[in-house]
């Protein structure tokens, strides 16, 4: 099925797009080329192929979640320029 300019303008009116005369033509171009790609992924047999929600069946590569100490209040204001008590010093923004 081709795309036609009127159903790109709509389209566009959908998506609140303001399209000038000239761009109508290209963005036909551009969504009749994603649409030919989902009909060829339709047309594929994938009566045997199970669902999936991930294309990468690896195990995650991040770290195990384990507890650990924390890290203590002198250790995490020990590169602090201007620590007061137990919390970072910032200079006054407002007046």
């Amino acid at each position: 099925m081709k795309l036609t300019l009127e159903q790109v303008r709509h389209v566009a009116a959908l998506a609140r797009l303001s399209l000038q005369p000239d761009e109508v033509e290209q963005h036909r171009v551009a969504l009749q080329a994603v649409l030919d790609a989902f009909a060829s992924i339709d047309a594929l047999d994938l009566a045997g192929v199970e669902p999936t929600s991930q294309v990468n069946m690896t195990e995650s590569p991040l770290r195990k979640d384990v507890p650990v100490e924390p890290l203590g209040v002198k250790r995490a204001l020990a590169n602090a320029p201007d620590p007061v008590g137990s919390s970072f010093g910032v200079p006054k923004v407002i007046e």
